[in-house]
């Protein structure tokens, strides 16, 4: 049928692919750099162009998350997973920020946590905010957020909470296949990810220092407008979603987040949250690598018997969702928490 073929081609960096993707990074550089989305928010009764994107970013994160669930839904797993992401979205990503400026209250969202959400611990705003807000922002970034990864893993982010991944685990979903699996991706990802964190540590010491010492450096405020623009604009929106057809779903995720880089050391420091290997029964289909949206070689470790905790997963479950032999388990040291490939007991 000529849907399947467009589908096929659409989700395998097909004409179609290239199309969508040129598509997504015009829309991202238009909402970023330009104001032509803003009267389109003023016609559906909204007050400015992110308050649209963040109507069409739930849209589609709902939309998206029922047609993951129908798809698999025999997974108890996949399907609370996914129903918690959309809640995460619709709740605190959307509609308590907008009561929150109908009410002219700051415009606050309980799902981000610094360094995802950079400006977040910048004193200046930081200490601008009701107590309440600051209280919850230095005890979630410094405290909760370090603490849950090395507890459950950097899953309990990345794959629950975040809407970046919420949005890479639902309507991502077509193309998670895509992610590179080559060892030259590899290596760059260490690189990369691992140095945006450190450039976000040393924006951020670096503003705390301007504000307790008084002095206001331009060099300063430069650095932050170009962290704005190269990390917060143009890698996590036009990079990071607009190359969804070509690169797969994680490319902000895995190259760039300074958030994932974080949990992603307190993951391997917590060394709890693993994925078990059944011995001697991987049949070497390679469908779990496949599938791995962080572009690891689930096959590899499979066939080696090798139980592992790799700093890049986010503990979506679906490499113990395709394999035809349930091979692969999501679990944590303790066993308190334990996720077959089919079920959460």
């Amino acid at each position: 049928m000529i849907r399947d073929r467009l589908y096929h081609d659409l989700t395998n960096r097909g004409v179609t692919g290239w199309v969508v993707a040129g598509l997504l990074v015009w829309f991202y550089v238009a909402l970023y750099f330009t104001e032509s989305l803003t009267p389109w928010a003023q016609r559906v009764g909204l007050s400015s162009k992110w308050d649209l994107y963040g109507l069409l970013y739930t849209v589609v994160v709902v939309v998206g998350g029922i047609g993951v669930i129908r798809k698999y839904g025999h997974n108890r797993y996949q399907v609370v997973r996914t129903a918690v992401v959309m809640f995460v979205q619709v709740v605190f990503a959307f509609s308590v920020p907008m009561l929150l400026k109908a009410l002219h209250q700051p415009e606050y969202y309980l799902s981000y946590f610094w360094p995802l959400k950079f400006d977040y611990m910048n004193p200046e705003y930081l200490f601008a905010q009701p107590w309440p807000f600051v209280v919850y922002t230095l005890a979630a970034s410094l405290v909760g957020v370090p603490l849950l990864g090395a507890l459950f893993g950097k899953r309990w982010y990345c794959s629950w909470v975040c809407g970046c991944g919420g949005l890479a685990n639902t309507a991502g979903e077509p193309w998670r296949h895509l992610s590179d699996k080559s060892s030259a991706a590899w290596r760059f990802e260490r690189v990369s990810i691992h140095a945006v964190l450190g450039i976000s540590l040393l924006l951020t010491a670096l503003l705390f220092y301007s504000w307790f010492s008084g002095s206001k450096s331009p060099a300063v405020a430069q650095f932050q407008t170009w962290y704005g623009l190269v990390v917060g604009s143009i890698l996590s929106g036009a990079v990071g979603t607009g190359l969804y057809p070509l690169g797969g779903t994680r490319v902000w995720c895995r190259f760039f987040c300074p958030m994932a880089a974080l949990l992603g050391i307190t993951q391997k420091a917590g060394k709890r949250f693993h994925i078990r290997v059944k011995e001697d029964m991987c049949i070497s289909c390679g469908l779990c690598s496949k599938y791995c949206e962080m572009g690891i070689d689930v096959r590899t470790y499979a066939q080696r018997n090798e139980s592992f905790t790799r700093a890049s997963c986010v503990g979506c479950g679906i490499c113990a969702e395709v394999c035809p032999r349930g091979v692969l388990r999501l679990e944590n040291q303790s066993g308190l928490v334990q996720i077959s490939g089919v079920s959460l007991s």
